[in-house]
């Protein structure tokens, strides 16, 4: 099927499946690698790192949507409301956490250990991951808490979402960083290395490049009359 101007048209419910799948496959990848994840996911990270040393049934996954379940109460408390399309954001941190646990099983046998396959990976990871933010972005499905913290948080208080999100951003790697010393050790830099730094200064340009292709070359169109439900 054909849309506007001769372009292809894409689902927007496929989108969001495409959207969580690449960004737990970049993910993994950018784990692998071992030169430093996202500030959003670092502390969830820093957590499973150190809870699984303890109780072997925690996985990375869980960590991630046990600090959205708490990230999402404390943003109810500050708003003092709740609205069913939070809910839906809390399934999504569900989602992407298990198809994260997915696929690190699925590939555990893949590994980095010189430092050349080691960029690979943290590139092939931050291009996945910024890929499948972009396809989130061309869904109305409600998002990961964490940009649902930050676009309703911002809003209520009359803050720029741009400049909220630079601070909030700041805040995660800080936590992640005393986290860390904290876990393994002062000094001790575990999930916040010198890739989360590249991840920060070039995430949001490559997510800017893949948008602008897909918009050139796809027509999104909603194939389920689902929208409703997730308007906020």
């Amino acid at each position: 099927m054909s849309g506007r101007g001769g372009k292809a048209v894409f689902s927007t419910e496929l989108a969001y499946v495409f959207g969580i799948v690449l960004v737990a496959l970049g993910t993994v990848f950018m784990t692998k690698a071992d030169l430093g994840l996202s500030m959003v996911v670092a502390p969830a990270y820093l957590i499973y790192l150190k809870l699984s040393t303890l109780w072997s049934f925690v996985t990375f996954g869980m960590a991630a949507y046990t600090v959205e379940a708490v990230l999402l109460v404390a943003m109810m408390m500050l708003l003092r409301k709740f609205r069913l399309y939070f809910f839906f954001s809390f399934v999504t941190a569900v989602l992407f956490g298990l198809t994260l646990d997915g696929l690190t099983l699925l590939l555990q046998p893949l590994t980095a250990e010189q430092l050349l396959t080691r960029i690979l990976f943290f590139a092939v990871g931050l291009c996945l991951g910024a890929t499948g933010i972009s396809c989130m972005f061309h869904t109305y499905i409600a998002p990961e808490v964490y940009e649902l913290f930050v676009k309703e948080v911002s809003k209520a208080y009359g803050a720029d979402i741009n400049k909220f999100k630079i601070g909030y951003d700041c805040c995660s790697c800080f936590v992640a960083i005393c986290m860390s010393f904290i876990f393994f050790g002062l000094f001790h830099f575990e999930g916040v290395k010198l890739g989360t730094v590249i991840c920060a200064f070039l995430n949001g340009r490559i997510i800017r490049l893949v948008s602008r292709f897909l918009d050139g070359h796809w027509e999104f169109r909603d194939s389920l009359r689902l929208r409703k439900y997730f308007e906020s």
